[in-house]
């Protein structure tokens, strides 16, 4: 019998979405920048990803966090994102939960009040802000990726739908936005499994007829993303609410709003002049939860208007986990699993 494999894992959700947090049990993984340590990972090593979003030990709609050391010496750790689509190099929902882990776990010391630290994504340094209230972190603000509108009111035949009419935005990836009550919805929970379906035929038909180039990082790929924006409601000078939801893969709408469909919806609101710097919009997701994004600046790049923005949210820790991978279990894979997970020792 094969010796077990053994982690630890903290569960959290932000939003809805359920990051699962991997804290120990890892060998060193080769690369001398997260993001090489990343790409090891989808290249070499997809073992851990596949284990943890699929049957037995989850579902598809999670996502992963592996936390592993910096190299960026200004940055507390490093993280490294996996998601049912594959390793995106940086996610809202995904930083509001590690930042809340690793202060849960001690890797960055909790103090009450307001305080700062900085991680490193694969996209590189993201500033965070938390803050703690009798020693419970009720709130993250993270840097979004800076965000711009690629495409504006572009119109695709879609088999089934008809002619759709769609924004692409990039915020750590492509999104195609497309106004939720010209396609009938009221963004409600019955409405999921239609959603889903909808934002799967619009993307095909967008990812058949055209690709994207990000203007400094070049081809990331097919635009895998659609955003499902709700009217805009003004509650406050300065401050927004739309329901919103987000696709993300065949079958999959994410629970929460997600962060970088928040940055997308804040880039598209300044491309259409309907925001200013300061101002801030809460998207609700189709459960009732929200993330707030601010939009903090503009600058020009090229054509692009480029959006700097935060965005906040509340994590919460889920359970506390130690994962045991038995090579033996023919349900578990454990090609791409043995090289980073080490055996129990005793």
């Amino acid at each position: 019998m094969n010796q077990p494999l053994t982690f630890r894992m903290m569960d959290t959700h932000a939003g809805g979405d359920v990051s699962r947090i991997v804290l120990g049990g890892i060998e060193p993984l080769p690369g001398d920048t997260v993001r090489a340590q990343m790409e090891y990972l989808r290249d070499d090593a997809d073992g851990l990803r596949k284990l943890l979003l699929f049957e037995p030990y989850g579902i598809p709609e999670m996502s992963v966090d592996l936390v592993v050391p910096a190299t960026d010496p200004a940055a507390a750790a490093g993280y490294i994102i996996m998601e049912v689509m594959g390793y995106p190099i940086y996610s809202g929902s995904n930083t509001i939960c590690t930042a809340t882990a690793v202060l849960e776990a001690g890797i960055v010391p909790k103090r009450e009040g307001v305080q700062h630290f900085t991680l490193e994504a694969p996209a590189g340094r993201v500033k965070i802000e938390a803050r703690v209230e009798d020693g419970v972190v009720e709130a993250i603000t993270c840097e979004g990726l800076p965000s711009y509108i690629d495409t504006h009111r572009a119109s695709i035949r879609v088999p089934g739908l008809g002619d759709i009419t769609y924004s692409v935005a990039y915020s750590g990836g492509f999104y195609a936005l497309v106004d939720a009550t010209e396609l009938g919805f009221g963004l409600t929970l019955d409405e999921e499994r239609r959603l889903a379906d909808c934002a799967h035929r619009i993307v095909e038909a967008i990812q058949a007829e055209r690709g994207f180039s990000h203007y400094t990082l070049g081809d990331v790929g097919p635009l895998p993303f659609l955003h499902f924006m709700g009217p805009v409601e003004q509650v406050a000078d300065g401050f927004y609410r739309s329901r919103s939801t987000t696709y993300v893969h065949p079958g999959v709408i994410c629970r929460s709003t997600t962060g970088t469909g928040t940055s997308a919806r804040l880039a598209l609101m300044n491309h259409e002049g309907r925001i200013r710097p300061g101002d801030r919009l809460e998207t609700v997701s189709l459960r009732e939860t929200g993330f707030i994004g601010t939009f903090t600046g503009v600058r020009q790049e090229g054509p692009h208007a480029v959006v700097e923005n935060t965005i906040t949210g509340k994590a919460y820790v889920l359970g506390h986990t130690e994962v045991v991978v038995n090579c033996d279990d023919p349900l578990v894979e454990c090609n791409g699993l043995r090289q980073l997970l080490s055996a129990r020792r005793g």
